[in-house]
């Protein structure tokens, strides 16, 4: 299989794995990058790493600026795996967020923004 791939066994879609996340997940920023994330313990046993992509229909109105920004973020994770599953560990479950009211401006600072959140999650 590719390293560099988003297959669908790592999306985190089942609203009860969602409902867990918020409730006992642990919130951690940088810059216009937020994620919340909660590991596999031994009262919660996760099979592998998932990870889900949101972005607020308050702050963007239009579907076409949502959808852009997501699939910047799902780029972002999709191409550093490795650094995220280093940062957040391989039986995790975390979801991103963009949380500026600004379209970012290219992959980039995207990506620059998703490498400092797990660089702070290490460090």
């Amino acid at each position: 299989m590719d390293t560099n791939s988003y297959p669908s066994h790592e999306k985190l879609k089942k609203k009860y794995e969602i409902d867990l996340l918020f409730a006992k997940g642990k919130w951690l920023s940088v810059d216009n990058v937020r994620i919340i994330h909660l590991k596999s313990s031994d009262k919660l046993s996760i099979d592998n790493h998932k990870i889900g992509v949101s972005v607020s229909k308050k702050f963007f109105k239009r579907a076409v600026d949502r959808n852009r920004i997501k699939r910047l973020l799902r780029e972002s994770y999709r191409l550093n795996k490795s650094v995220y599953i280093n940062a957040f560990g391989d039986r995790s479950i975390a979801m991103l967020f963009w949380a500026s009211k600004e379209l970012p401006g290219s992959f980039s600072v995207v990506e620059k923004q998703f490498l400092d959140l797990c660089k702070k999650r290490t460090g």
